[in-house]
């Protein structure tokens, strides 16, 4: 569709497509850093909280957040934020059990733990439930941000997705996870900033606080929607889509998601990171994402805007309206943040997936690391290209919501039952985890042909509109129904078998992954200049560094450049060796450890005690 009305000035586009260029240019400088897949799949457990928090909001409100939830502030209120409430409690979920399993267990994939904690064919029915899942979101992100520029220059909604795929794959598949997180990082910052900004320029174009809030209708000032009307955004539909289905999904079964954390340094890092993402971003984030809405709404009470004005292109709308020239073009390039921040995240993902999951194990075995790197690189540009053959299909439902929303209900909650009863249940049987994929995803498919099954779930929805949301409800019972009774007529694995993959047993899992006795010790980091020394993976410090490490030859240690600014980007693991009488302030670190780390002899690095 072509749009007749065009929106923003040369100096906007300009700013846009300087963005664009920066983007791509900062995201391929991180190709150097990319030697090897760990590198390239989660960064070799290299960076440090603060990167990883803003990269888990640029990812985890992306373009189709600032369109989807403008869309539904504009249609319903204040109750369009709502759904971010639910992420506390899985959050909470995610941080003390599925977090530190998978950390520890050392798997890099979502698959990758299905055949440790089941077997094989179950790790394939994971794959392809998982591609299915990423690939979709590739192509509902395009969409949006297809629709985003047909508002503000007219182009052709699926050429505009086009132009993004293109930018986004092509840095991505050059820089891999390090790209991912450090253009995440101006990305997050950028997308949350220009959002509050907005609002803050809509508060005063209507003349204050007061005259916002008496303009909006009395029900769009409630913080919460009705529990089951209207039918196409009400509570309990939210709470079982959102809040069930879709946070489950990102938290426990988004593969990009979770390549943020096992990026991470330690598994330490991962609480500061999530209590500043609750706490901090999210909330402020949230504001970002929906307050278009709001001020739209109120625009119409006070005759700014017409009352039909089209709910999927408020965002851009508003925008227009509050913004100067130049703002207008910074804002937009915001948008084009949080689709690039979401969409870099997924490429990486599926390429990951693919390269660990099936590529790797059972078609090409035994390459060398270099070939898995360029295969996972090619994958990331027919990732993109897969999204892109996907946006006519969502372009087809009346909202980038409701697309959303039946999509998630739709993919998401077999995966996500088999997840949570895997990590939470012992007694969970490899039959019972793949008939619940299996058959929960029959399930649901037969309730898209015969959505009348979906009934006895509705708590009172309509089901012209309620159901695409119930689905999920729907799903997620009939996978729990067929997990549970398999699971009692087919035999479990062995205790022995499943230390480190299930809650309970996570202590088991950290002296795996250090492959030795944990050391949990209070500490201070010790500070020292690289001498390189002959040998593999070499690392000695000073005795008086080891002490104040509280230390000894053996421990998982975390060797980065001092300069805290780099957030772990020159880091590396290793484990220590005896400690050396020598200079006291000297490291000694062999070539091979500062090649992996990106190091550099003569500077001066910090050392922290990992376990």
């Amino acid at each position: 569709m072509i749009m007749n009305t065009i929106v923003g000035t040369k100096l906007d586009y300009t700013i846009i497509i300087f963005y664009f260029v920066a983007i791509f240019g900062f995201g391929s400088i991180f190709a150097k850093f990319t030697k090897s897949t760990k590198d390239f799949f989660y960064g070799n457990h290299r960076f440090s909280w603060w990167l990883v928090a803003f990269s888990c909001v640029a990812s985890t409100v992306g373009s189709y957040s600032f369109i989807k939830y403008s869309a539904a502030g504009y249609s319903y209120g204040l109750s369009s934020s709502m759904a971010y409430l639910n992420d506390w409690p899985i959050l909470g979920l995610f941080l003390f059990t599925w977090f530190p399993i998978i950390y520890f267990s050392n798997v890099a994939s979502v698959p990758e733990y299905f055949e440790r904690r089941f077997d094989t064919k179950t790790r394939l029915m994971a794959l392809l439930v998982l591609m299915i899942y990423m690939v979709g979101y590739v192509g509902i992100n395009l969409y949006t941000m297809g629709v985003a520029l047909n508002a503000m220059v007219g182009t052709d909604i699926f050429w505009s997705a086009v132009v993004v795929a293109v930018v986004c794959t092509l840095y991505v598949a050059a820089g891999g996870q390090a790209a991912v997180i450090m253009t995440d990082l101006l990305q997050g910052i950028l997308l949350s900033g220009a959002g509050l900004v907005l609002f803050a320029l809509g508060i005063v174009a209507l003349g204050g606080w007061e005259q916002f809030w008496s303009l909006l209708p009395e029900a769009w000032r409630l913080p919460f929607a009705h529990f089951n009307k209207p039918h196409d955004f009400n509570f309990v539909g939210v709470f079982w889509q959102d809040g069930m289905a879709n946070n489950i999904a990102v938290y426990f079964m988004n593969q990009g998601f979770i390549l943020r954390f096992l990026s991470l340094k330690s598994v330490r890092e991962g609480k500061k990171t999530l209590i500043v993402v609750l706490f901090v971003l999210m909330p402020l984030a949230a504001i970002a994402a929906a307050n278009a809405g709001w001020l739209g709404k109120a625009f119409v009470g006070a005759g700014i805007l017409p009352a039909d004005a089209e709910a999927n292109k408020i965002f851009v709308t508003v925008a227009d309206k509050v913004c100067v020239p130049g703002l207008f073009g910074l804002i937009m390039a915001a948008l084009v943040a949080a689709l690039m921040s979401t969409i870099d995240t997924l490429i990486n993902a599926i390429s990951v997936v693919f390269v660990n999951d099936l590529y790797r194990p059972y078609l090409m075995k035994k390459k060398s690391d270099h070939h898995y790197l360029t295969t996972a690189r090619i994958v990331s540009l027919i990732a993109g290209l897969t999204g892109i053959i996907l946006v006519p299909v969502f372009a087809s439902f009346k909202s980038i919501y409701l697309a959303h929303a039946t999509f998630i209900a739709t993919v998401t909650p077999p995966m996500a039952t088999a997840i949570f009863l895997g990590a939470f249940w012992k007694r969970f049987t490899p039959a019972a985890a793949f008939w619940s994929l299996l058959g929960g995803s029959i399930a649901v498919t037969i309730s898209i042909w015969y959505p009348q099954i979906i009934a006895p779930f509705s708590h009172g929805t309509d089901p012209t509109g309620g159901y695409q949301y119930m689905r999920a409800a729907f799903g997620m019972f009939a996978s729990v129904v067929i997990g549970i009774i398999v699971t009692f007529f087919t035999k479990p694995r062995e205790s022995s078998e499943i230390e480190g993959l299930v809650v309970g047993t996570i202590s088991k899992a950290k002296e795996l992954f250090k492959g030795g006795k944990i050391n949990e010790s209070r500490w201070k980091p010790a500070y020292g200049v690289l001498k390189i020394v002959p040998g593999e993976r070499v690392l000695k410090l000073h005795r008086g560094a080891m002490s104040r490490l509280s230390s000894a030859a053996g421990d998982l240690l975390y060797v980065c450049d001092s300069r805290g600014w780099l957030g772990g980007l020159r880091s590396v693991h290793a484990n220590a060796m005896e400690p050396h009488d020598g200079d006291p302030n000297e490291i000694m670190i062999s070539q091979d450890l500062i090649d992996e780390g990106g190091l550099r002899p003569q500077r001066r690095h910090k050392v922290e005690l990992i376990m």
